[in-house]
């Protein structure tokens, strides 16, 4: 039986639109996450170079914050969630099923400022970051600022303050580095990915913060640091434990997770904010990938895993240039075993 090419122009189109494939045709696995914006860009590149590598699979990922990603993976909505304030464990008992986090990379959450009128990084403590955002500090020549900053002149400009308005695990990074340097932050506020602000604006996500900081001028804001040096915002140097005033950078970051990759928790559910030693910036995090333990859709769950092995090994050589800090070799071992421990129907899917 002959076919004229107006039906099989017409066959193609209907093809196109149901989604047919031909005998032999191949399709893309779609593997789908969302979450922190804090490791967004790490994510964006993982899928672009792992997608190079395994065109058969597609990674979509959702920067909608980390809030965003423990209710989705919740919700088994998406594949994976991803997160940088750890859920609590109310949170996952209403999960119901067991859910892994595995860390996948590492970074610094940078107190950004816009001050026009000083051309020097500031030198800030804990205590005196924490009294802005409470509101008790309000302008830029405030004497303990000054305290911290001999030579410089500062301005008599009101300070606005920048904060996320969404669920977000850099949010949590930064109030659980204040509630250990601030007994009032820890009394009044808390440590939570999200928190009822005493002061300033919000706004969603790390590249919202980052917008409003960027258009204010005598404004200061909490972002990773990735977002701060893509938008050009002067940060901050903090003060560690040992007295020093750290700029956030990977390497300072990697001194703050050594100490940490020796004494893991089980769970690996664990901050490294405030850490001793010194180079240590003090406001440091892991951010972690939220897998379901036992797997129901096993050819989904092959694919998300194996992006994730390679994440945590070949993928470890992007994070440097994103200025993410690199996993540790103990916390990667760690790693292997989480995924190596997850199941489809109860089978290993590694």
């Amino acid at each position: 039986m002959q076919m004229t090419m107006k039906g099989a122009g017409f066959l193609g189109i209907a093809m196109a639109v149901v989604g047919l494939a031909l005998p032999g045709m191949a399709t893309a696995q779609n593997v789908t996450g969302a979450g922190a914006t804090f490791q967004f860009p790490l994510q964006s590149k993982w899928s672009s170079e792992y997608g190079k590598a395994n065109p058969g699979v597609r990674v979509n990922y959702q920067s909608i914050g980390s809030g965003g990603g423990i209710r989705q993976i919740t919700a088994r909505t998406v594949q994976f969630g991803a997160t940088d304030g750890p859920m609590t464990d109310a949170q996952l008992a209403e999960a119901k099923d067991p859910i892994l986090h595995v860390p996948v990379t590492l970074g610094a959450v940078a107190v950004a400022v816009n001050l026009p009128e000083v051309t020097s990084a500031l030198n800030l403590t804990g205590p005196v970051v924490a009294d802005i955002f409470l509101g008790k500090i309000t302008k830029w020549n405030d004497p303990a600022i000054a305290a911290t900053n001999k030579g410089l002149v500062l301005p008599d400009r009101a300070i606005t303050v920048a904060h996320r308005s969404d669920g977000s695990g850099t949010t949590f990074i930064f109030v659980d580095y204040l509630a250990k340097v601030s007994p009032e932050w820890k009394d009044k506020v808390g440590v939570a990915t999200s928190v009822n602000w005493p002061a300033g604006l919000g706004a969603k996500g790390n590249e919202g913060v980052a917008g409003t900081v960027k258009q204010t001028p005598g404004s200061i804001g909490y972002v990773e640091l990735t977002y701060a040096l893509q938008n050009g915002i002067p940060t901050a140097r903090m003060q560690n434990p040992t007295g020093e005033f750290v700029a956030p950078s990977v390497d300072a970051v990697t001194k703050a997770a050594a100490a940490a990759s020796a004494n893991l928790p089980e769970d690996l559910r664990v901050s490294i904010t405030n850490a001793p030693g010194a180079g240590a910036y003090p406001i440091a995090g892991f951010s972690w990938v939220l897998v379901y333990r036992d797997q129901s859709d096993c050819t989904v769950a092959s694919a998300l895993l194996k992006y994730l092995w390679w994440g945590v090994h070949a993928g470890q050589a992007f994070a440097t240039p994103l200025h993410y800090a690199p996993l540790p070799a103990g916390v990667v071992s760690r790693c292997e075993a989480k995924l190596k421990s997850v199941t489809c129907n109860g089978a290993p899917v590694l």
